[in-house]
């Protein structure tokens, strides 16, 4: 049996989770990953982070519900629709921290990784992302790259000019 670990992101989960429904044999074990990046909640309420961003100490917030609270609320949510677009039992994941490392030790049980492309729109190197490029590059497993739309046009490869 494959054990398929699909990692979800707000911008490209649609692409993941259909190609997983489509491609994956119907005893496959998926688990459906989201994970937060931990340096967020510090960057907007204006913690140490901001200050080496070039910004000042503010004054503290008023009240309101903690940023990581309302994260982890959104993140269960688009997990539970996921997993419901997906149209099967699947297990869920949320975590929170260094996206792309915890991305790589979570794939470290599954056969299979679906990420989809988080870069410029265009077919190279450029269509993946500084975290998506890292995960790429150190899954311990079997990795499904994904266009999270239709795939760009081949004039889209820039061609050194030795090659054109």
């Amino acid at each position: 049996m494959t054990r398929a670990l699909v990692w979800i992101s707000e911008s490209s989960w649609h692409a993941c989770v259909d190609l997983a429904r489509e491609l994956l044999e119907p005893d496959a074990e998926v688990t459906l990953l989201h994970v937060a990046a931990g340096d967020a909640e510090r960057i907007a309420e204006g913690g140490p982070l901001t200050e080496r961003l070039g910004r000042h100490r503010r004054p503290p917030p008023p009240p309101r519900p903690p940023i990581r609270e309302l994260g982890e609320e959104e993140a269960r949510a688009l997990l539970a629709t996921a997993r419901e677009r997906l149209g099967r039992d699947a297990r869920t994941l949320s975590l929170h921290g260094r996206v792309e490392r915890l991305v790589v030790q979570t794939a470290a049980g599954a056969d299979l990784l679906v990420l989809a492309r988080d870069g410029h729109p265009k077919l190279g190197p450029g269509s993946l992302g500084q975290r998506s490029r890292f995960v790429v590059d150190h899954a311990p497993c079997a990795v499904l790259l994904v266009w999270p739309e239709d795939p760009p046009a081949l004039e889209t490869i820039h061609w050194p000019r030795h090659l054109r």
